[in-house]
């Protein structure tokens, strides 16, 4: 059986995309009566704009969903995985599952391909293959955001860590999935890069 088209493969791998298409941001604000939150600040639907909001519970709830949806795909991979009874697909099926969830979160088909930067959801992706990654993640955040006040250098100084600290531990294929998350991540904040740099950035919690 191919492991790559693998009916439980790929049955993950959709499982995972239509997870990570779900944009919690947007729904949560439009629930709440807060508009479009593509119309405010970076024009993101993630946590952070969401907080551009003034709501930080509805900002922490939008954090939570898209991490979450990242844990399920892996843990829905996994599981795939094993009800294929081959060792092969029970090691790549939560990989690509995880995978699949990211690129649903920054491109979902509703929303026409364009959607948030998918740190919440790599969290979540991390926290599903390796608790240690996700905590590392998430503690060098916490560090450069306490310093800074920049969610997207933390996101970045993050996302170039994982990779390595998984590669170190010795989990090769873990460590190849968190190199292309971190690559697209990277890729989505190009314009946070040039304010940066430029010294324009927004500092967290800071309304436009």
């Amino acid at each position: 059986m191919d492991v790559i088209t693998s009916p439980f493969t790929l049955a993950a791998v959709a499982l995972g995309y239509l997870l990570g298409s779900i944009p919690f941001g947007l729904l949560l604000t439009r629930a709440a009566g807060l508009g479009d939150v593509r119309k405010i600040g970076s024009g993101n639907i993630g946590a952070t704009n969401v907080l551009r909001t003034g709501n930080k519970r509805l900002a922490a709830l939008t954090l939570l969903l898209d991490a979450l949806k990242g844990t399920a795909a892996v843990l829905i991979g996994r599981w795939l995985g094993e009800m294929s009874g081959n060792a092969n697909i029970a090691e790549i099926a939560p990989l690509l599952a995880g995978l699949a969830a990211f690129l649903g979160h920054i491109f979902p088909v509703w929303l026409g391909f364009r959607g948030g930067k998918g740190v919440a959801t790599y969290i979540g992706v991390l926290l599903g293959v390796d608790w240690r990654a996700a905590l590392a993640f998430c503690a060098i955040w916490l560090l450069v955001a306490a310093l800074t006040r920049y969610s997207s250098l933390s996101a970045l100084v993050a996302a170039a860590a994982v990779p390595v600290g998984l590669f170190v531990m010795g989990q090769q294929s873990a460590a190849i999935l968190a190199g292309l998350l971190s690559l697209m991540l990277i890729a989505k904040h190009h314009a946070n890069i040039r304010r940066l740099l430029a010294g324009e950035e927004p500092r967290i919690g800071a309304r436009e």
